[in-house]
């Protein structure tokens, strides 16, 4: 098997195994019977005349107390992106973190509340980091993403697991479900893509139908790059010249294999086996000029995971979590030296999770749930004096929600423990913690459904580290967590079909949000040694905008979307020199627009953000300003049917005004690139 080769054997068996007792359970259940219903294939493309349709999700989004943002299907195709990274960027009040270029490391960071205060899913299971709390969304390619979801507060579904209820936010990634018409057996996709900085990068998305049930979806992609491109460098009262990026190169590769089993009964189940390598440079920041850096960084990360969700009884349902985890991680640094040569610091993380929801529909419009998660966390590295951390964390969400037909309402009673183990010196402290949370969606007129108010309350908060913790020299074991507490009101509207615009929809929200003892970095006994401290407080206060509109002339069908985020993130912590300033990275004003044109086979697509003013310091200073900075990115499609291949061929130009710009201070992005895709469908 050519997945026993990836892998580590131990790791091989294990999900070998899995997917062996999964296809014997699947083979004994129930099958379909002729009429079953099964939902669209969103690899395929239908050409339905005359009807529109107004999805179940679409309209469940717009009655949402909690304010969510989405992406799904082919809306995904036409931003030109290369990553669920590039994507999120398109999303109000987010800012990504991008270290530059497709190596670079991307994290999301909502309503400048941290990026550890965001949580991701994928395919209903979360992924956690216990060394750093943060995720690289530049590992997760689009081309076996069918939506993206993005929630403030977090899902507005009692049905989920208890870690979807505890972060400030929620990313949820879906992959693709196999779907297939009378007489399918298979369906087969592969891609390619090439273009600026050495790209080259094939796919391959193959689903197979097993037995009316029961089907298998596997995807596998491979990226290599140089990461070389063009940037400019400019020094005040200094020099102005045009530098190439080095050391940004990346080689990575990605499988996964998915066994998907809808029941005649009713219920679904899944099992996932993941597995993700990758080589890099780390081509650092540019400073004190210096152009070069020779870090590398290496990542294997290999997961298993299962779902299933039943109901056994009358007015009840069962859904049960399963995930192993083990992630590997190594960073050399030629250029410091210890008393055993270059720097060469290796990482292991291993994770066990469990969760377990069970929801109850008291009648038609009341229900209740209780959710229990688990997990067990260890870190193990080859770091001097490494204290070996390990973390046992028990998650419960007791929930209530009430559907009325203008009215609203969802109620959480969240409850945390988490106990630190460590095999040397000193451990963190015992967590115990509890958070309200409440909601209200209300539709205030009888003979307008389509426009509502919404409002959320919640609490929240995020553990320590294991670097924060326990990291030699810098960790520091007396951290508390930290705490947030959400405020938020909006409205949404959605305008019924008349004569010039097919669809529109406007969402406004207003919040405000506020994080105590926010962990930071300060110096100790010396500038070449620090630690962690709670010391931070940050008061969060934003407007966001999202509107979308589409509409038809003639035989082209014209799309349009624009997102506006208003922000002051300011320093309020009592003792602070900086109190009132603007914290770092985060800009003022944020804006963005999505556009498309679609005529027979051609579509055309135009994207553009702006980012606006922010400092790179603390101090809000005018040796700390960083300048406002906007990208536009255009893409042309030209997609057709050959028998029973189905074609496209696209051309995109990315950053197409060559605009020289860093969305993190002294790490440049790339100037005007291209990208060239082809893909075909059988």
């Amino acid at each position: 098997m050519i997945i026993y080769k990836w892998l580590p054997k131990q790791e091989a068996i294990l999900l070998l195994c899995a997917l062996l007792f999964f296809a014997c359970l699947c083979q004994a259940q129930e099958k379909y019977g002729q009429n079953y219903p099964q939902p669209r294939d969103t690899t395929a493309v239908y050409d339905i005349e005359g009807i529109t349709v107004q999805s179940e999700k679409y309209q469940s989004r717009l009655r949402s107390p909690m304010p969510v943002q989405a992406i799904r299907g082919k809306d995904l195709e036409k931003l030109n992106s290369f990553s669920v990274a590039d994507a999120i960027r398109y999303f109000s009040g987010v800012q990504l973190k991008d270290y530059g270029g497709i190596g670079g490391l991307k994290t999301i960071n909502v309503r400048s509340m941290g990026s550890a205060h965001t949580s991701v899913f994928y395919d209903g299971v979360v992924i956690k980091n216990a060394q750093n709390g943060q995720v690289d969304l530049g590992k997760f390619s689009l081309d076996n993403i069918d939506a993206l979801e993005l929630f403030n507060g977090q899902k507005s579904n009692i049905f989920q697991p208890a870690l979807g209820f505890f972060a400030s936010n929620t990313l949820f990634m879906q992959s693709k479900i196999p779907v297939f018409e009378e007489g399918e057996k298979e369906h087969t996709k592969l891609s390619f893509k090439t273009g600026s900085f050495g790209l080259v990068n094939p796919s391959l998305l193959y689903q197979r139908r097993i037995n009316e049930g029961l089907s298998l979806a596997f995807n596998t992609e491979y990226i290599t790059a140089n990461g070389k491109y063009k940037y400019r460098y400019r020094k005040e009262n200094g020099y102005d010249t045009t530098a190439t990026r080095q050391n940004g190169d990346i080689e990575s590769f990605r499988a996964e294999i998915t066994l998907h089993q809808a029941f005649k009964s009713g219920g679904k189940a899944s099992l996932k086996g993941y597995y993700y390598e990758s080589e890099r440079g780390l081509p650092g920041a540019i400073v004190a000029n210096i152009f070069s850096h020779y870090q590398r960084l290496w990542d294997k990360n290999f997961f298993v995971q299962s779902m299933l969700h039943k109901s056994f009884f009358d007015k009840h349902e069962l859904m049960v979590n399963m995930k192993y985890s083990s992630d590997y991680n190594r960073y050399i640094d030629p250029n410091y030296q210890t008393i055993e040569g270059a720097l060469d610091n290796r990482y292991y993380q291993k994770e066990f999770y469990s969760s377990v929801v069970n929801q109850y529909m008291l009648n038609s419009w009341w229900d209740v749930s209780l959710a229990a998660d688990y997990s067990f966390n260890t870190l193990d590295a080859n770091l001097y004096r490494f204290t070996y951390p390990s973390r046992s964390s028990y998650y419960f969400a007791l929930s209530s929600a009430i559907h009325r037909d203008r009215l609203e309402i969802q109620a959480n009673l969240l409850g945390a423990y988490v106990n630190d183990q460590v095999k040397f010196y000193q451990k963190g402290s015992d967590q115990q913690v509890f958070n309200p949370v409440i909601s209200v969606s209300y539709q205030p007129f009888t003979l307008n459904e389509n426009f509502r108010f919404r409002a959320f309350y919640k609490e929240s908060f995020r553990m320590p580290t294991f670097n924060d913790l326990y990291y030699t020299f810098v960790g520091n074991t007396f951290l508390r967590p930290e705490f947030t507490t959400q405020y938020n009101i909006g409205a949404t509207w959605r305008a019924k079909p008349n004569h010039i615009l097919e669809a529109f929809t406007i969402q406004v929200d207003g919040y405000y949000n506020q994080v105590k003892d926010k962990i930071v970095a300060m110096p100790s006994a010396n500038l070449f040694r620090w630690t962690m401290m709670n010391l931070g407080e940050v008061e969060v206060k934003g407007l966001e905008t999202k509107l979308r509109g589409i509409k038809e002339i003639a035989n082209v069908s014209l799309e349009i979307g624009m997102g506006y985020t208003l922000q002051k993130a300011i320093d309020i912590t009592s003792s602070s020199t900086v109190y009132g300033d603007q914290i770092p990275n985060t800009p003022v004003h944020n804006g963005t627009i999505t556009s498309s044109a679609s005529y027979q086979n051609w579509q055309a697509n135009f994207s553009f953000i702006y980012t606006g003013e922010r400092y790179s310091q603390k101090a809000n200073l005018p040796v700390n300003y960083v300048q406002p900075w906007y990208t536009s990115d255009l893409g042309l499609t030209y997609k057709n049917r050959f028998g029973k291949y189905q074609y496209a061929m696209g051309l995109e130009t990315n950053n197409l005004f060559n605009q020289y710009y860093d969305v993190v201070l002294n790490f440049p992005m790339p100037g005007r690139n291209y990208r060239l895709k082809f893909n075909i469908s059988f």
